[in-house]
C-alpha cells in the first residue's frame, strides 16, 4: 500500500467536507496529530477505527486503501493483476521446489552412498555396519518420500491424450511408472492412461 498516496487521499476528502483536521480528530476519538501522520504518510489508520473514518468521508474501506475512489472497472483491473501475480507466485515457487527436489535427491543418495560405501570398506563390528548401512538407507527413504510429495504437488502433470491439466493423488504418483519427471498414469479427465509430463504452468 502507498502511504503516501492514501495520506493525500485522506486530506482531499476532508478537506472536501470542510473538516479540519482537529474535526475529523474528535469525531473518532483520536488526536488530531495522528490525523497529521495519516495525511502526510507517517502512519496508517488503525483498523479499529478504519470504518469509522470511511463512514465519515464517505467513501469504501476498499477507496482509502487504495488511495483513490476504486471503480468497478478498477477493481476487475486491480483483482486481475493480483491474480495474474499469485499464479505467478505459484510458479516460481514450484520452480524453486522443483530444483529443490533435485538437490534432496542428490544429496541423499550420497549420504546413502557414503555410508553404505564406509560399512563395506572399513573394518568395523557387524552392529556397526548394519547401523550405517541402516542410517543411510533410512534419510534415503525419508528423503525420497519429501522429493516425491515435492514432485507431487509442484506445478502439473499434462495427459498426452486429451491435454488436460491436473495435480494427482500423491498414491498416483508413488505408484507410477516414471521415466525422470514423466509419469505414467490415469487421467481423472478423459480416463486414459499415458505418458504424463510434469509442466509448471497450466497456460
Amino acid at each position: 500500500m502507498d502511504q503516501i498516496k492514501i495520506g493525500k487521499f485522506i486530506a482531499e476528502k476532508r478537506k472536501a467536507l470542510g473538516l479540519t483536521q482537529m474535526q475529523l480528530a474528535e469525531r473518532l476519538g483520536i488526536t488530531d496529530r495522528a490525523v497529521s501522520k495519516w495525511e502526510t504518510g507517517k502512519s496508517l489508520p488503525d483498523a479499529a477505527i478504519m470504518l469509522d473514518l470511511c463512514a465519515i468521508l464517505r467513501i469504501s474501506v476498499n477507496d482509502l486503501l487504495n488511495g483513490e475512489v476504486v471503480t468497478m472497472e478498477n477493481i476487475n483491473r486491480e483483482t486481475e493483476k493480483i491474480l495474474i501475480e499469485m499464479v505467478k507466485q505459484k510458479e516460481d515457487t514450484d520452480k524453486r521446489l522443483l530444483h529443490m527436489e533435485i538437490v534432496i535427491g542428490a544429496i541423499s543418495i550420497l549420504f546413502a552412498g557414503a555410508m553404505i560405501a564406509v560399512a563395506l570398506v572399513i573394518d568395523m563390528k557387524d552392529w556397526v555396519k548394519y547401523l550405517l548401512i541402516g542410517v543411510g538407507l533410512g534419510q534415503f527413504l525419508i528423503a525420497a518420500f519429501f522429493a516425491l510429495r515435492i514432485e507431487q504437488k509442484a506445478g502439473y502433470y499434462e495427459c498426452a491424450k486429451c491435454g488436460h491439466k491436473y495435480v494427482p493423488s500423491y498414491g498416483s504418483v508413488a505408484l507410477a511408472m516414471h521415466v525422470n519427471r514423466s509419469r505414467y498414469m490415469k487421467c481423472p479427465h478423459c480416463g486414459k492412461y499415458s505418458w504424463q509430463k510434469k509442466i509448471i504452468s497450466k497456460d
